[in-house]
């Protein structure tokens, strides 16, 4: 008999590019950003058919989980240091938890809409039936620049000739230009949305090897890492040692058993504020408003607000967002910059 689907929402990241909107006490995770609920709480829902959800997140956001996702399990990394440690981290701990689970890796802040359950059932039965990393890739709509790019192997089938069918992963493709971007998805690859499922036992060996192989050895050889014979405390010393890296970076992209599970729901990665276009209907002129906004004679923006009502007069291709007591204006082009912008605020001590 098969062991239980375990949904593990990552919840640990700030959410830097949506700044004033996402904050050091406030990340985007726990934003609604014009819907009834937080984009975590609505991730919550949409991994409801799982036998277990599990919310990974950091100490300073712990307590605050179950407003959000109160029926969810919480398990706190030991230390922010990205998605490849923290992944790792996971998987042992969970392996200790339940019986020969399968986890289905997501994050807390993207938007899917359209049917989520069929495809990760799939990923799913694709991990435990190859013993592989599975990902799923999104069938692009556009060539974006944003997103990385998974390029299927033509030998790939889901066996039984019913979609969803998956494929070996030839490579991974970084984020590319824009003539790049539209070779790309004229080629077959998919978007990259970092959704990953696996078996713990297959990213655990997988990650041996890798820059989180110190995590990986600390799993199964409890002296590996600090020479203490106390397996929590090795486990967690050797998370807290290790340099902060992406799961793709560390393990996906040097693995030889990686698979993809080709998907068509409506998927988006909210990193920056000029997605919001994407996502809310826009009126007459193009602009996208988020709360209490008007436009006079101003097209093609993206304006977000929350108490506090914002004007916009004659502009075009801005992002104005204006939170608390923070106001943001950056051409849309840009609006990848307003990390240069936290990055300032953090060393001032005022993000």
């Amino acid at each position: 008999m098969d062991g239980p689907l375990i949904a593990v929402v990552l919840a640990g990241g700030t959410g830097t590019r949506l700044y004033p909107a996402s904050r050091e006490d406030r990340p985007k995770q726990f934003c609604s950003f014009g819907g009834d609920r937080s984009l975590l709480a609505r991730t919550v829902d949409r991994v409801s058919f799982a036998d277990e959800t599990v919310v990974l997140t950091g100490e300073r956001y712990a307590d605050r989980i179950p407003d959000h996702a109160p029926d969810a399990d919480v398990l706190v990394e030991p230390a922010p240091k990205d998605t490849g440690p923290a992944l790792v981290y996971a998987a042992a701990r969970l392996r200790e938890r339940f019986d020969d689970p399968v986890l289905l890796n997501l994050p807390s802040d993207h938007h899917v809409a359209g049917d989520f359950e069929t495809p990760a059932r799939e990923a799913a039965r694709v991990a435990r039936e190859t013993e592989g990393l599975v990902t799923m890739g999104v069938e692009p709509t556009r060539p974006a620049t944003g997103y990385g790019y998974i390029e299927p192997s033509d030998g790939g089938s889901a066996g039984d000739g019913e979609p969803p069918e998956y494929s070996p992963v030839a490579r991974f493709r970084e984020k590319p230009d824009r003539d790049r971007a539209e070779a790309l998805v004229a080629e077959g690859c998919y978007w990259n949305a970092g959704i990953f499922a696996w078996t713990p036992d297959a990213l655990l060996r997988e990650a041996r090897g890798t820059p989180l192989d110190a995590i990986a050895a600390a799993t199964d050889e409890p002296d590996a890492a600090t020479g203490d014979d106390d397996p929590d405390d090795t486990l967690e010393t050797a998370v807290e040692r290790t340099d902060p890296i992406s799961i793709d970076y560390a393990v996906l992209e040097r693995t030889d058993d990686a698979f993809v599970v080709p998907v068509s729901f409506e998927w988006d990665d909210l990193g920056s504020w000029d997605a919001m276009e994407r996502l809310v209907e826009t009126d007459a002129d193009g602009n996208a408003v988020l709360g209490d906004a008007l436009a006079i004679d101003a097209g093609d923006n993206v304006i977000a607000t929350d108490d506090t009502h914002v004007s916009v007069v004659g502009a075009e291709d801005l992002v104005v967002a204006a939170y608390d007591d923070r106001v943001l204006v950056v051409p849309k082009d840009e609006a990848q910059r307003v990390r240069e912008v936290v990055d300032r605020l953090r060393e001032d001590g005022r993000f």
